[in-house]
């Protein structure tokens, strides 16, 4: 069999913008998990929302602009410019071809989005080529959510979760872990919401990302679509 390589790691979103819980989750799996990567893919065509208020090259560019300082952060444009929607079967089915075949590929994702799980394309094969990480705020479990997940959702779960990170380094793909991240109560509707009414979002995001969306004018219209469903 061959040998394990280093797991890497997915951060998929609008990043509508991109803030310090995005960045805070992924710093947190990185060193729960010694990854060496984690790439920032910001979705192109989001299959379950409207259409992300800035465009795919401001959103590529204020991702760029809040990693620029970590070797371990990676941005990966392949949903910005692969035609169609944006489905994370396909981003993850593109990037394993790229990697050593038993390269253990970690997706993170937040709560809201694990519930959202059975409505995903494709998403019992998702499971079985890469491993979820579900950020969850302190306060909160999944495993107390049993009432409340779709019953093949609660069945995936109970069958493949684990108490700790290590089993994800042991296998390519296959496991759901619970991260209790820092306490962050960060959102980009929050953020798109203070921008839009004056308040100033200063150390909740980059200072390169906010220069940046003051610069191009950015979010000074209403939201044209509810809140996304991506970590933190």
């Amino acid at each position: 069999m061959a040998t394990l390589t280093t797991p890497v790691g997915i951060l998929g979103g609008t990043f509508d913008p991109i803030h310090n819980g995005h960045l805070r989750l992924a710093e947190e799996v990185a060193g729960l998990l010694d990854l060496t990567q984690i790439r920032f893919i910001p979705t192109g065509t989001p299959p379950h929302r409207a259409q992300p208020a800035a465009s795919n090259a401001q959103r590529a560019e204020m991702v760029r602009l809040a990693i620029a300082d970590n070797p371990r952060f990676v941005m990966d444009e392949r949903e910005l410019v692969r035609a169609g929607q944006s489905y994370s079967f396909d981003t993850v089915t593109e990037l394993r071809s790229t990697l050593p075949p038993r390269t253990p590929v970690v997706l993170m994702m937040g709560a809201d989005a694990f519930l959202s799980l059975p409505g995903w394309h494709r998403w019992r094969e998702l499971l079985e080529i890469c491993h979820i990480v579900v950020a969850q705020r302190p306060g909160y479990s999944v495993t107390s959510w049993e009432s409340a997940l779709a019953p093949e959702l609660w069945e995936a779960f109970a069958s493949r979760s684990v108490v700790n990170m290590s089993p994800l380094r042991r296998s390519p793909g296959g496991r759901i872990a619970i991260h209790t991240m820092t306490a962050l109560d960060i959102s980009a509707s929050l953020l798109r919401s203070q921008l839009r009414s004056g308040v100033s979002p200063r150390y909740l995001l980059p200072d390169g990302v906010l220069d940046y969306i003051h610069h191009h004018g950015l979010y000074a219209t209403p939201d044209s679509g509810p809140a996304t469903s991506h970590p933190v």
